[in-house]
């Protein structure tokens, strides 16, 4: 009989990961060498569903290492000793490798062979998920489906609907904390003024459940 991976066996398998270098399922192979990027474990009670690590999470192997997380984190209301301890918080990328760079200097989007071969098995190795922040529009159009059906700005304007679906674990829409995104939420002031404030209460109670 084959039981299901655990997650530290997973994660092991993913961080030796070449396929999309070696195996490329979509577009030409990934230009540079593989380093993927993850975080959690079986008890972790909330998950950063993310999109791709970008350059300064590739040179330095760590999620949100730059001013993407630094925002993350004030959104969350938690330091960056809740953010890393992976006992209590998972990240899970959408593409754990860095996609590389467009023609302007823009990030790619995430590679599709990763979600494909990782990411359900490593979300049934965590069962004691109760929240999944969904970071930007690939993170919501792949956990949310046909209810990801009018963008991302719609999608996070129904976050009250989402949250309090029945969904297990619960989810939550969020658009991504690049500082690209300024004049999104410039445009959308509703987002800290209701949101955040009901993020971080979630997050504060999860983590106290493990203190």
């Amino acid at each position: 009989m084959n039981l299901p991976a655990g997650f530290d066996d997973l994660a092991i398998r993913l961080r030796a990961c070449r396929i999309c270098r070696d195996a490329p399922r979509y577009g030409t192979p990934l230009p540079h060498e593989p380093r993927p990027i993850l975080q959690g474990s079986p008890s972790a009670r909330l998950c950063i569903a993310s999109q791709a690590p970008g350059t300064r999470a590739h040179a330095s192997g760590i999620p949100f290492a730059d001013r993407s997380g630094s925002r993350l984190r004030s959104w969350l209301g938690i330091g960056e000793a809740a953010f890393y301890d992976a006992s209590r918080v998972a990240i899970v990328p959408m593409g754990s490798c860095f996609p590389g760079q467009d023609a302007k200097g823009g990030d790619l989007g995430p590679r599709r062979e990763c979600a494909e071969a990782w990411r359900r098995p490593l979300f049934e190795a965590m069962p004691n998920l109760e929240l999944v922040l969904l970071i930007g529009h690939y993170a919501q159009a792949w956990h949310l489906g046909d209810r990801f059906r009018d963008g991302l700005t719609e999608t996070v304007r129904r976050w009250r609907d989402i949250l309090e679906s029945p969904d297990k674990p619960r989810i939550l829409p969020l658009p991504h904390p690049s500082w690209r995104n300024n004049g999104w939420l410039k445009n959308n002031p509703w987002f800290e003024a209701e949101l955040l404030p009901v993020l971080q209460a979630e997050v504060e109670g999860l983590l106290k459940k493990d203190q």
